[in-house]
């Protein structure tokens, strides 16, 4: 394909998102390949992107699901036309070390929720907290996890459930930290995205990767740009893309998930049952149906927000939280009492605006008011302090209630 079309060198330029138009714009560019469904769909509704119109691109998109998880995997316009189609298929999920949790006598969760549970509690009273998760600031993908679970369970209940599964567990300083404390056994369950927790199962074979209900999947797509001075050659390097260059993916060192199911009948496909199976999962999974405008119009509070109420006050947390557990693994208090503590310990707090001296609560609404102020310095330090020292208060109050 490549001596068809005269294709001799293939440069890959590594770009922030914020360069792309520029970029497209000026014609220095044929292909974009490596970002999230929504910046292609910004890309497509600004007309920078191509139809893919070639008869050897329209034979690879074919072999390619319109949907898996519920999700599509390519964006057909009103004319009929795609415009991008994926590559690759990315989930969010927990990677668990099985052998840990039956050590600690735990079942293997079924959601993001069963983290935060005081069931999972129990490897706290055994000290042993099983739970794992990477500062905000320092990871997208356990961002974007949390993102995924504020919209999942609300966003009232969703910091219920990030909060609890911290107080369960403990805090990293990444994603690549929960990962690898998954397969050393230093954890039972840890946030990841899933190429993660492949090369997990590669890595530890009591190490398993599971995709919870309440998650979500995008196909990371791949597409031809507006002023492409090789329209032709471009459109037959998508299709090897997505077609022979799916076994790249089988690579330990790359460890992602193709999108064409062709790609497990390969020599190198079919040496990863293990994917395979996860694979035949995703096609009938039904996740939520993620909104990323919403999650763009909050996610610097909700970094922010975690690491002053939850990573800066983690010693007070976890306190409070084997305190309530300790009370009722006791007696001291029942089940009912126990969750009614729990919510309130991990629902977002009442803090005094730094701005306007008024006791506000941390609603959906007001994150989004706030969301942008949060680029100034100034303001976020301010902020930072007051959900600090409200979720410090809140969680020696908790305490306190139980006897």
């Amino acid at each position: 394909m490549a001596k068809k079309y005269g294709i001799k060198d293939v440069v890959f330029r590594p770009l922030a998102a914020a360069q792309w138009r520029p970029i497209i714009e000026q014609g220095q560019a044929d292909v974009a390949w490596g970002g999230g469904p929504t910046l292609f769909d910004s890309l497509y509704k600004d007309g920078l992107l191509l139809p893919l119109e070639g008869d050897e691109v329209k034979v690879a998109i074919a072999q390619i699901p319109k949907t898996i998880a519920g999700m599509p995997m390519m964006r057909t316009g009103p004319d009929g036309k795609v415009y991008w189609v994926a590559w690759a298929v990315s989930s969010f999920g927990i990677t668990i070390n099985t052998k840990v949790l039956k050590t600690v006598g735990l079942p293997e969760p079924k959601s993001w929720a069963d983290l935060a549970s005081l069931n999972y509690g129990k490897g706290v009273l055994q000290g042993f907290p099983v739970a794992g998760l990477a500062r905000l600031t320092q990871s997208t993908s356990n961002t974007r996890i949390a993102e995924i679970i504020l919209q999942a369970y609300g966003w009232d209940q969703g910091w219920v459930v990030i909060t609890l599964t911290a107080a369960n567990g403990k805090i990293f300083g990444g994603s690549e930290a929960v990962r690898d404390a998954v397969i050393a056994g230093d954890i039972g369950a840890g946030w990841t995205i899933d190429f993660y927790g492949y090369t997990a199962q590669l890595q530890n074979p009591d190490t398993k990767y599971i995709i919870p209900p309440d998650t979500s999947v995008n196909g990371d797509p791949i597409a031809v740009v507006k002023n492409t001075k090789c329209r032709a050659a471009a459109e037959a390097f998508v299709a090897w893309v997505i077609t022979q260059g799916q076994v790249v993916v089988f690579d330990p060192k790359i460890n992602r998930m193709p999108v064409n199911p062709n790609a497990f009948n390969t020599p190198q496909g079919q040496k990863r049952p293990d994917l395979k199976a996860i694979y035949d999962q995703l096609l009938t999974l039904k996740t939520i149906n993620f909104n990323d405008t919403l999650a763009l119009s909050v996610e610097n509070v909700v970094m922010y927000y975690f690491d002053a109420a939850i990573t800066d006050n983690a010693d007070i947390l976890q306190q409070a939280w084997a305190k309530l557990l300790e009370a009722l693994n006791s007696g001291k208090i029942d089940r009912a009492a126990a969750e009614a503590l729990a919510k309130k310990l991990g629902e977002p707090v009442n803090f005094t605006d730094p701005d306007t001296g008024e006791q506000v609560k941390l609603t959906l609404e007001y994150a989004m008011k706030i969301n942008d102020k949060l680029a100034d310095p100034t303001y976020r330090d301010k902020i930072y302090a007051a959900w600090r020292e409200a979720a410090r208060k809140k969680y020696q109050e908790v305490a306190s209630q139980i006897p």
